[in-house]
């Protein structure tokens, strides 16, 4: 065992000896004496900039770095091999069979993502680095139910979405102190694999996300520039994608790019969290207060000067800008239904290429067909770091217009409360992504639907009928919709409903909406996989 380093969880022993090798966990354990002071300094400024913010100093343009938004003769590190072409990328948790779909669905890469579209039990975490080593190695196949599992000739290129700062890994500690989930999720993907993708004519290639500040994109830097000595591979040889999908962040994108320049490889319009993001910030303003999710759409206000000043942001820096995620999936058993749904897929990432985004993303497989022909149709080079958008202008007031027309009516708070009520009780369960109303929801978009049902009764938003929503009133709506949930989300049990309907009702009586569901709720699966209780409490 490596000194000071414990695992509080079983998992199956062949994993363990496979991933949690001794190297691994000294690997691992370097990476956190070494930076984890500086991850909790920084998630302390996030506590100090939000009461800043609370206490009404608006969000703006950081006047300290305003030199590297005005100098034009920097640029972030070219294309790493694979990462020329990103017009299509395909998302999804590193779940064995999902893996080689989404690298057989003739996307140009595969986001396999360890945080939002993931529930983080040990044994998916762990069980999620096996399938991705397998994978890079082509001995990912398998079969299954009389079906063959197996990995095409020619796959789409890999890229990992490591878990957010915010998070602890509480199955691991070194020195008696839970690691940053962040760091564990980079740390075995890197020691396992770098050197291999390499020897493959790639590399080591990663999405970050939910940043805050630049130099949260500073620690990132750091940490590649460790790791890359550790193992004796060269600087610059990893690549990494920023989702901007905080709204700080949305303030500090130059910034992002030049403290990763020599790793960057773009940024991404991670709209859901971005909306997330946009409302807890300013859960102190009532100006703030937004219409039903469905009215809060890539065109209102904010979210248009947000993706105009990233693609200009990035094309200027010579990177990658990426469209978001459309949450249709495919409605199989209504071919009217599924044609409406594929047309608002098509406008989607037509209004993308045509802003001049080099890519988009896609939640299934059978959605490549519908972008990518989009983009192959508007977009004839390799990307569009040509379209510089220099008309482009973009004030801090852009960036907060809440102009966003719509109501709140009945039918989106009863939406709201379904969604939430059924992905949080299947992420107890172990499932990070659902199908819902043929949508598919992960934790962004059940982090809006909480924070929008806490501003509401906060705020006490009135119906079309003039009725205020207040906490009682979501109470009477929680209570008539939490029977239908396991059949909304199949699988999960009693108890992880009851525990959906707490916490829902106990966050919209809260003063402040918590920071992330995820960060409440990882306790239940820390217990779960054995870590002691009296641990868990104390660490949180």
């Amino acid at each position: 065992m490596t000194h000071g380093v414990k695992i509080h969880s079983k998992v199956a022993q062949k994993a363990q000896a496979e991933i949690l090798t001794d190297g691994a966990l000294q690997f691992l354990a370097a990476l956190h004496r070494t930076f984890e002071s500086t991850r909790q300094s920084l998630l302390v400024a996030r506590e100090d900039a939000q009461r800043r913010l609370d206490s009404g100093v608006p969000l703006d343009f950081p006047p300290e770095t305003a030199h590297i938004r005005a100098e034009p003769s920097w640029h972030c590190a070219p294309p790493a091999p694979g990462l020329e072409d990103r017009r299509t990328e395909i998302t999804g948790p590193p779940e064995r069979k999902m893996v080689i779909n989404a690298l057989n669905s003739g996307a140009k890469t595969f986001m396999a993502d360890f945080e939002d579209s993931s529930a983080p039990t040990f044994a998916n975490m762990i069980n999620g680095q096996v399938n991705l080593r397998d994978a890079i190695r082509r001995q990912i196949d398998f079969e299954a139910g009389g079906k063959s599992y197996k990995l095409s000739d020619k796959p789409a290129v890999l890229l990992v979405r490591p878990r957010g700062w915010h998070l602890d890994e509480p199955r691991i500690t070194v020195d008696n102190a839970p690691v940053s989930a962040s760091i564990f999720d980079f740390a075995l993907y890197f020691y396992h694999n770098a050197h291999e993708l390499v020897k493959r004519g790639l590399g080591p290639y990663f999405y970050l996300p939910k940043m805050e500040h630049y130099l949260e994109a500073r620690l990132w830097n750091d940490i590649f520039l460790f790791s890359q000595s550790y193992i004796g591979m060269p600087h610059n040889t990893i690549r990494a994608t920023v989702l901007i999908e905080t709204l700080p962040a949305g303030f500090q994108m130059e910034e992002i790019l030049f403290e990763l320049r020599n790793h960057s490889s773009g940024l991404n319009c991670g709209r859901w969290d971005y909306i997330f993001s946009f409302i807890k910030k300013r859960r102190a303003d009532r100006s703030a207060v937004l219409p039903d999710r469905k009215d809060v759409t890539m065109t209102v206000g904010f979210m248009d000067a947000y993706v105009r000043l990233l693609i200009q942001t990035c094309h200027k820096r010579k990177v990658a800008a990426m469209g978001g995620m459309s949450a249709q999936i495919p409605i199989k058993d209504d071919p009217k239904a599924n044609e409406i749904a594929m047309d608002k897929v098509r406008a989607d990432k037509l209004r993308e290429v045509t802003a001049g985004h080099d890519g988009t993303w896609i939640a299934h497989p059978l959605i490549n067909q519908i972008a990518r022909k989009v983009f192959d149709e508007n977009m004839l080079g390799p990307n569009q770091y040509h379209v510089l958008r220099q008309e482009v202008k973009v004030a801090a007031e852009d960036l907060l217009n809440t102009k966003v027309p719509g109501k709140v009516t009945v039918e989106g708070v009863r939406e709201n409360i379904s969604a939430s009520l059924a992905y949080t009780a299947a992420w107890v369960g172990g499932n990070g992504c659902i199908p819902l109303n043929y949508l598919m929801e992960d934790a962004a978009t059940a982090e809006i639907t909480r924070v929008q049902l806490w501003q509401w009764v906060r705020y006490a938003s009135r119906l079309e009928n003039g009725q205020p929503i207040t906490a009682e009133y979501i109470d009477g709506l929680i209570k008539e919709l939490s029977p239908g949930i396991k059949k909304l989300a199949p699988g999960v049990k009693d108890e992880h409903v009851q525990v959906a309907v707490e916490y829902l009702r106990s966050q919209v009586r809260k003063q402040w909406p918590s920071e992330f569901l995820t960060s409440d709720l990882m306790p239940y699966l820390a217990v779960a996989d054995g870590v002691d209780p009296v641990f868990q409490l104390a660490s949180l």
